[in-house]
């Protein structure tokens, strides 16, 4: 029974235990009828004997006993063996009868038993890392299934606490970060302003300012995916072809200078969401398809119907297996860390993925057929 559902389970459990309790009814009422029936040859023998008793008395030399014993006993037993049968074919269809009813019963039951289960399996299928209110808030007597769905209501608030304390802890870092990050490149802009700095010196801060402004590029990915995890306070209609529009027309000068081609299709589409977190979505679908790319590729932008975003670009071969860890924090493809990349900080998928679904969207990708990716984000109707 191990494909079977609990709920069949329990059911298969209560008719049989049901059927066993009432063949063993069954039998012992057989045998205590069987008892107390009269045993035809000795009941026959009594009553015979009186008889030829009688009989001497009003001097019927005539009477014989063994005959009448033989007819009577022969009655007795046919009404012994006709009355057993009776019994034990109504016994049988009653027990068939009960035991349907006993598995309809049990079924039914075994469903009211199993419900405060479903209600637990689904709100653990709701649940996302971003969306931790849901509860079970189960209603009934302090039993065992009571104290399962408390058990797990207080796992939850535990959660969102540790949740609710990491997106502020990530947060707060990112905020006091910028400051420091700031002055470093302030110094090091001054000291490279200076017309008599060695050449050596010059390099080092030329690489000094770029690990500073991808470090920047980096805290300011994080301040914007814990604002998108921690949800959305307030909606208003955006157009979702006009961010598209504007954000290709921001990226045109780093498109041509990587030699990639961007075309657009794009639909009148209204959305509802944070205007500044749409545009940092855009943002990154388009950088990252322009980024990377090979020279002399393209990148194909769309507004469409749902309404939907779709970013396709041309570039390397994107093994299948690879593309569910691009929308993981600090990767890249086949697996490894994306700290190393100078391009980019490791963040624009997850910031892509987060900020649709702070706006109850998706954001999914598929490998491109001849290389590349295509990315497709969908987001609410305003």
């Amino acid at each position: 029974m191990n494909g079977f559902s609990v709920r069949t389970k329990l059911t298969a459990w209560y008719g049989a235990l049901f059927l066993l309790a009432g063949l063993i009814l069954v039998v012992i009422n057989y045998l205590l009828v069987q008892s107390t029936l009269p045993d035809p040859v000795r009941f026959a023998s009594t009553a015979v004997a009186g008889d030829a008793e009688y009989g001497a008395a009003q001097r019927l030399d005539t009477f014989s006993p063994a005959p009448a014993v033989q007819l009577v006993s022969g009655s007795l037993d046919e009404y012994r063996s006709s009355t057993l049968s009776t019994l034990v074919v109504g016994s049988a269809i009653a027990l068939v009868a009960t035991a349907a009813l006993a598995v309809l019963f049990g079924w039914l039951m075994a469903g009211r038993a199993l419900r405060p289960l479903h209600d637990i399996t689904s709100a653990a299928r709701r649940l996302e890392a971003g969306k931790l209110d849901r509860r079970i808030n189960l209603e009934g007597p302090p039993d065992e299934l009571k104290e399962l769905a408390d058990t797990f209501d207080g796992m939850l608030d535990r959660l969102a606490e540790s949740f609710d304390s990491q997106k502020r802890f990530v947060a707060n870092a990112s905020h006091e970060l910028r400051t420091p990050l700031a002055v470093q490149r302030t110094l090091i802009e001054v000291a490279m302003a200076d017309p008599e700095v060695a050449p050596e010196v010059r390099k080092l801060g030329t690489h000094l300012l770029h690990t500073n402004e991808r470090s920047e590029r980096m805290i300011e990915g994080l301040l914007i995916l814990a604002r998108s995890d921690r949800g959305l306070h307030a909606r208003a209609p955006v157009r979702l072809d006009e961010v598209a529009a504007s954000v290709v027309r921001a990226t045109a000068a780093s498109a041509a200078a990587a030699g990639v081609r961007v075309e657009t299709r794009l639909r009148p589409r209204v959305v509802a969401g944070d205007p500044v977190l749409v545009e940092r979505l855009v943002t990154n679908l388009v950088v990252n398809a322009i980024t990377y790319n090979a020279s002399g590729g393209w990148v194909y932008v769309e507004v469409r119907g749902d309404p939907a975003l779709e970013v396709r670009n041309s570039g390397p071969v994107v093994p299948p297996e690879a593309v569910p860890t691009l929308f993981e924090p600090f990767r890249r493809v086949g697996g490894a860390e994306r700290t190393g990349d100078t391009r980019n900080a490791g963040l624009g998928l997850s910031i892509v993925r987060s900020v649709a679904q702070a706006h109850g969207g998706s954001a999914e990708a598929q490998p491109g057929r001849r290389g590349g990716l295509t990315v497709t984000v969908r987001l609410p109707a305003s």
